[in-house]
């Protein structure tokens, strides 16, 4: 597969305005990771990296937002007859004996429509899997898509494609963020926080430290997206116990944490962990009324919590955590006079439980991270 092979990369919508952005943090993963290529270049409407390993390649760059999709492909000219033959050979060894197929191009075409090349390449490769079985489905009605996407000089035949996290590049805003990691909701909320292309700084919140190792899993698999081969974490203590009105008196102390943070690191804006959806509008409003007080801007990601924003904790590998957000729906807030006071005595008193790690990130950061806070594990 590797032979004369290429990982395409297809950038979301929203990331076309940002492709020096994407490019950049392509080289930083793929830096990260170990991995060396030749070059990474635009071409047309795409990123084209010749890698020596495309399989392992692709799966890291997929670790990044801006990303439609990821393609490793075979690049040959685009010339009617020679895409052809490129498709035709790559599909039938693509394909399984009764599979029906489904032959898809799109891009720049000069001198014929991708609707004539995909009457050709069809007929082709009827004739060439013959003895296999194969025929032709459907867009909508198929078992392997053949897909192929045009540039001005080049067609690029793809032998696999996987979906990519959308959103916009890393760190695209310019602007850093600190945003906090206390429960599922609050992960997710960081998640969308590093989608919507902020650098962020990232605080945990525990209660009892049984807590900590599955919150340091969760963690786990957000900290490779901040493309950042080492990272600094702050942990934060807060003896609240469980329950609905608690639950509000946390989120409002784990904001004064923030605050502070902010102030004292001159960031300029804050993660709030907060939706509209879950929380009593009045809470909502006293908690962006209060960050606004102290001359921060509150970021809020989860302002529109939806399917979407769930599907893509499920492509990270949060998709386990995910019936716990449930509760969240489920939650009845009877009562929401939490008071300030409180909340900021009870941060006053959290500042003295800080720990700052610093971790070298890699396949070992769940150990890491514990060894580091001198937690078994």
């Amino acid at each position: 597969m590797s032979e004369n092979a290429s990982v395409i990369v297809f950038p979301s919508i929203f990331a076309q305005n940002k492709i020096n952005s994407l490019i950049s943090n392509i080289k930083k993963i793929l830096k990260i990771k170990n991995l060396k290529f030749q070059a990474i270049r635009k071409e047309d409407p795409i990123i084209v990296v010749d890698a020596n390993d495309p399989v392992f390649t692709s799966s890291a760059i997929n670790l990044l937002f801006g990303i439609e999709r990821v393609a490793i492909a075979k690049q040959v000219e685009n010339e009617f007859n020679t895409v052809v033959s490129a498709i035709t050979k790559i599909g039938s060894n693509l394909l399984l004996k009764g599979d029906k197929f489904y032959v898809k191009i799109e891009g720049y075409s000069t001198g014929y429509l991708p609707k004539d090349l995909e009457i050709a390449t069809t007929s082709s490769l009827i004739e060439k899997t013959t003895k296999l079985g194969a025929k032709p489905g459907t867009e909508n009605n198929n078992d392997k898509v053949l897909y192929t996407f045009l540039t001005k000089k080049h067609a690029y035949v793809c032998i696999y494609t996987d979906k990519g996290l959308g959103g916009i590049p890393y760190n695209s805003q310019n602007e850093k963020i600190v945003c906090s990691i206390f429960d599922e909701l609050s992960a997710i909320s960081c998640l969308e926080t590093i989608k919507q292309g902020y650098d962020v700084k990232i605080v945990i919140f525990y209660n009892k430290k049984s807590e900590l190792l599955n919150l340091v899993k969760i963690l786990n698999k957000i900290i490779p997206r901040t493309l950042h081969s080492k990272i600094d974490l702050d942990f934060y203590q807060i003896l609240i116990s469980s329950g609905t009105k608690n639950f509000l008196l946390l989120v409002q102390t784990i904001t004064e944490i923030l605050i502070t943070i902010a102030k004292l690191n001159k960031m300029k804006k804050i993660s709030l962990s907060i939706s509209p959806l879950i929380f009593p509008s009045p809470f909502v409003d006293a908690i962006i009324k209060r960050v606004f007080e102290k001359n921060i801007i509150p970021h809020i990601p989860l302002a529109g919590l939806d399917d979407d924003i769930l599907d893509n904790a499920k492509e990270i590998g949060l998709g386990k955590f995910l019936p716990k957000i449930e509760k969240f729906g489920k939650m009845k807030f009877n009562s929401i006079n939490t008071t300030i006071n409180e909340a900021k005595k009870i941060a006053k008193e959290s500042e003295h439980t800080k720990k700052s790690i610093s971790i070298e990130v890699g396949a070992n950061n769940i150990h890491d991270i514990l060894d580091s806070l001198e937690l078994e594990h």
